[in-house]
């Protein structure tokens, strides 16, 4: 096999392996460690061919370096009694269960801030490395490994178990499955414009959330959302994988089995009227997938909904939205009011949006100068060179 197939087969087990190293030891963070060991000696002993049961190997390699570890490291009789008690279950098998929702409960401990539990998910549960984090987040691999260690070290001693009260952590886990479908649909780095293997996950797990949790709404809402956005992504790149902005996508590529799936299951939820985040945000989502075209989507409708999540999330990110649809409605010079103080840490989405809107006003000299500074702030390859040619575009005319 080459590198990449390595690659994208070791992120498929890790998890699968994590849920049943950890299931069986019980310490997760030790578990988790004697995986990523396992996962390095995989990526270059696999290059010169598959062992005849890949899972069974990493969950096999792990235990045994689990095992290792406890013996030369711990001199206390409870982890030497330990030690001899795993050494005769070393050849593993496959898990017969997916502990995935487990390990993300697990991980979104009360514990652990945002920025420690959502890359310690990203790695745990959907199989990401160190290195793809630290891109996504943008900051050097060193940082990112050293906030897993911590995340890990606040979770040392926590038995593999869903807590007591898995409710408590519902909504906790509901974003950080948000955050890995939206680093999916449109990667904050890399040469493509999303990441497939990201994206379906989080789908994956947000159905089986739905699946253990039926009557919440807001999990109805969430994956409803992911049905409805992930429908139009066939549409969102050309043949050559340049992104295709809305306005311009073909509709007739969009899926429509997942925007009806999308659209039985968010109405079913909204008619228990306990409207949440993610409801709201489904909503708008269907609007966009029922219009016919980019000019007869109802957009003073999606206004009214930005704006009422707006007032329940004080989401920045929500009102730069909003302000898409404003203009939509009113016209490019309210579109700009909306942005008007608003601060998105420098954000190219932000440059993005008030060069279109610039654009729109006639002033195409600033409207090109803030094209070129939002190419400058995305390391999504794809975003990138559409930006440029924006920019090139109006510097040309």
């Amino acid at each position: 096999m080459t590198s990449p197939d390595v690659e994208g087969l070791l992120r498929e087990l890790a998890p699968q392996a994590l849920g049943a190293v950890a299931r069986r030891y019980g310490e997760f963070a030790d578990a988790e460690d004697a995986v990523q060991e396992a996962l390095v000696s995989a990526a270059t002993q696999w290059l010169a061919g598959l062992p005849d049961r890949p899972l069974s190997w990493l969950i096999t390699v792990a235990s045994r370096r689990l095992v290792d570890e406890y013996r030369r490291t711990d001199a206390r009789r409870r982890r030497e009694e330990l030690a001899a008690s795993l050494s005769i279950h070393l050849e593993a098998t496959a898990p017969s269960s997916d502990d995935s929702l487990v390990m993300l409960f697990l991980c979104c401990d009360d514990s652990l801030s945002s920025t420690l539990s959502i890359p310690l998910t990203l790695r745990a549960v959907a199989g990401l490395t160190t290195r793809e984090i630290a891109a996504a987040y943008l900051v050097p691999e060193a940082t990112m490994a050293q906030r897993i260690s911590r995340a890990k070290a606040k979770l040392r001693g926590r038995r593999f178990e869903l807590p007591a009260d898995p409710a408590a952590r519902l909504r906790s886990v509901c974003e950080v499955l948000y955050l890995l479908f939206n680093e999916g649909y449109t990667s904050s780095s890399g040469p493509d414009l999303s990441r497939v293997d990201l994206s379906g996950e989080a789908i994956r797990l947000a159905r089986m959330l739905h699946g253990q949790a039926p009557d919440d709404p807001e999990v109805a809402g969430l994956v409803a959302l992911m049905l409805l956005t992930e429908a139009r992504r066939p549409a969102r790149t050309s043949a050559d994988g340049a992104l295709v902005p809305l306005a311009q996508q073909d509709r007739s590529r969009w899926d429509r089995a997942l925007i009806s799936e999308g659209l039985q299951l968010l109405n079913a939820t909204l008619a228990t009227r306990r409207v949440g985040e993610y409801q709201l945000l489904a909503s708008i989502a269907a609007l966009h997938d029922e219009a016919a075209s980019h000019a007869s989507t109802r957009w003073a409708q999606i206004a009214k909904v930005y704006a009422r999540l707006e007032s329940l999330t004080g989401n920045p990110m929500v009102r730069l939205n909003r302000a898409v649809a404003v203009a939509m409605v009113e016209g490019p010079v309210s579109g700009l009011a909306v942005l008007e103080g608003l601060e998105l840490h420098d954000s190219h989405r932000l440059h993005a949006v008030r060069a279109h809107l610039l654009e729109d006003t006639g002033d195409l000299a600033a409207a090109a100068q803030c094209y070129a500074a939002a190419a400058a702030r995305t390391d999504n390859a794809r975003e990138r060179d559409y930006l440029v040619e924006q920019a090139a575009r109006i510097n040309a005319g």
